[in-house]
């Protein structure tokens, strides 16, 4: 591969974890070629979080949820091929595919690159737009698989850096906050991926510190149901915040508390103790990175679990009492605080 590159894109548009665990690379990238421009494609929505980054020079923005729309094919089309000769245009040295998906593969193939770096073992054939692969690995964190391509590229890996966008916005109701307080993200992209909200209302109860309960607009009745069970010992900011704004609350936080979702890699970048309930999936791949963090899970025989459709049953979630989980965070809560505060 070349020593040295002008022009990097990096592919990586969605989701906002798999966009934090892309934060180590796009620093090796920096710190291995300060004079190169980066690019990155990204989804709208996502844009956002990583506007005004100083690492990055230009935000490709791609409207993934509306192109797959079958109903919107006939101007999906166009707008796609616009986008793929936009890129063209640039003369990329190398386009890195972090997606592995038929979509980032074409958009890698797209870009003309003259090197084209992805993963062996992606799925949906994108591997054949690739001029450059190497195996990512199962059994790995995202973030280490994602700098194996930095080794490649002939990066520094030895020390994992998460470079955060600036952290703008106020929140009118963080004045309203007691001092110390805890976040709890009771949201997940998985249903199976999601601890019963009535029982993050009751944890919320036990706890020594007001809880702050975070979601989109969306699962905003997610959240009320938490409140609800919490006596009085919660606050909603349901749909409250933008990325931006989520950051700045996060980052104030105590601790942390969730399911296996973004906002959760978001406190393990920024060194926020996390506390974090996991069901089927693995920990290993997608769990908080880093020292001090802890996770929260059944020992069971199926789990993790790779199906494409989850059990009738879900007892890995369903079998985790509140007492489990509040033993497990008061037990380890004096040690990831003095850790984050070192």
């Amino acid at each position: 591969m070349s020593s040295n590159y002008r022009k990097i894109l990096i592919i990586k548009p969605s989701a906002l974890g798999d966009i934090v665990h892309t934060l180590p690379f796009l620093a090796a990238v920096h710190n291995r070629f300060p004079q190169a421009e980066i690019h990155w494609v990204v989804a709208r929505g996502l844009h956002r979080f990583l506007e005004g980054h100083p690492m990055i020079t230009k935000l490709w923005i791609m409207d993934k949820d509306k192109w797959k729309k079958m109903g919107r094919l006939h101007r999906s089309i166009p707008e796609i091929i616009r986008f793929g000769r936009a890129l063209a245009a640039e003369q990329f040295d190398i386009s890195v595919d972090l997606s592995g998906l038929l979509r980032s593969g074409l958009i890698t193939w797209a870009t003309g690159a003259r090197e084209r770096l992805g993963f062996s073992d992606s799925d949906e054939g994108s591997p054949l737009f690739y001029t450059h692969k190497i195996r990512g690995g199962e059994n790995i964190h995202a973030i280490d698989r994602y700098l194996k391509l930095a080794r490649l590229m002939g990066c520094d890996v030895s020390k994992v850096e998460h470079p955060m966008p600036p952290i703008e916005g106020e929140i009118p109701e963080i004045s309203f906050f007691p001092e110390r307080f805890c976040v709890i993200a009771p949201s997940a992209g998985k249903d199976a991926n999601k601890w019963p909200a009535e029982r993050f209302g009751r944890l919320a109860a036990g706890l020594p510190l007001c809880s702050v309960v975070i979601s989109n607009r969306a699962d905003a009745p997610v959240v009320d149901e938490v409140v609800a069970a919490s006596g009085g010992r919660a606050i909603s900011m349901a749909g409250k915040t933008g990325l931006k704004e989520l950051v700045a609350l996060i980052s104030r936080a105590e601790f942390f508390i969730s399911n296996d979702t973004g906002p959760m890699h978001i406190a393990a970048a920024l060194g926020i103790p996390v506390f974090a309930i996991f069901g089927p999936a693995n920990p290993v791949r997608t769990g908080p990175y880093g020292p001090g963090h802890t996770i929260i899970r059944k020992d069971m025989s199926c789990s993790p679990c790779y199906r494409q459709k989850p059990c009738s049953h879900w007892r890995c979630m369903q079998d985790l009492s509140v007492t489990e989980v509040r033993d497990t965070i008061l037990s380890n809560i004096d040690i990831a605080v003095a850790s984050q505060r070192r």
